[in-house]
């Protein structure tokens, strides 16, 4: 999800059949709604072996402009807390 005047964009680590990673997903959706200044783009891991082998027992994981990250599970007051 994009947004034109987003001004920090967040990355988001998961495939495309992990049920984990569509709850991360909606959660992160819904804090792109009330929160303009973000965005994200979903990273799909199985495409890459260097993500796949960083990130495949751990998704869904958060990356922030910064490359802190938040791994699953996190509830949407740890979302908000990590996008700050």
């Amino acid at each position: 999800m994009t947004s034109a005047g987003a001004s920090q964009r967040y990355t988001l680590y998961g495939t495309a059949a992990c049920h984990l990673c569509e709850l991360a997903e909606a959660l992160l959706q819904a804090e792109c709604r009330a929160n303009a200044r973000i965005a994200f783009e979903k990273v799909d891991i199985s495409v890459s072996e260097d993500l796949f082998q960083r990130y495949g027992v751990r998704i869904p994981v958060l990356q922030d402009p910064a490359g802190r990250e938040l791994g699953w599970p996190f509830s949407a007051a740890e979302l908000r807390a990590f996008v700050g």
